[in-house]
């Protein structure tokens, strides 16, 4: 797979934390994200905006990183909070889709928090069961935010079980 250019890039030190997509982003360049996310969760930030203006689209393993930080935000005490800022039309389609409006605060407005967001995430590949495992928990993930999200994807999540399992969990 050939470099591609940084899709996301943070401001972690703002509170809320932003997050700025760029591109298209999908389970190829999404491990950078949540390494993120979970570090940034150990630190204690409870609230982030995620500015998705840039964003081409994204698939499903990276809606279900977004449902798993949402429902880890819900899980705080106090409840932290996850904004989905500047969506455009098909990722609120998506998002619709998924049920993640229902975790998340969806602003359609226009301010753009994200200019001070300039440090890009990087991280190393995955192998390929380590990238089944993240796969397969993004997705159940999306099943925990919306139940009626099961049907869709329980080919996948059957899949990715069994690729997870035959190579010994």
């Amino acid at each position: 797979m050939p470099d591609e250019a940084p899709v996301f890039q943070v401001d972690p030190y703002s509170n809320p934390v932003v997050v700025k997509i760029v591109g298209r982003a999908s389970f190829q360049n999404v491990v950078p994200l949540k390494e993120f996310l979970k570090a940034s969760y150990e630190a204690g930030k409870s609230t982030f905006v995620f500015d998705f203006h840039q964003c081409t689209g994204m698939d499903s393993t990276v809606l279900g990183v977004l449902a798993g930080c949402a429902l880890e935000l819900r899980r705080m005490e106090p409840k932290g909070s996850l904004v989905l800022s500047r969506l455009g039309d098909r990722n609120m389609e998506l998002v619709r889709n998924l049920g993640l409006h229902r975790i998340a605060t969806v602003d359609m407005g226009n301010s753009d928090l994200s200019r001070n967001a300039t440090t890009s995430l990087t991280s190393e590949q995955l192998n390929e069961i380590e990238n089944a495992r993240l796969c397969l928990e993004a997705h159940e993930n999306l099943i925990e935010a919306d139940e009626s999200n099961r049907e869709k994807f329980q080919d996948v999540i059957t899949y990715l079980k069994n690729r997870v399992d035959e190579n010994g969990s």
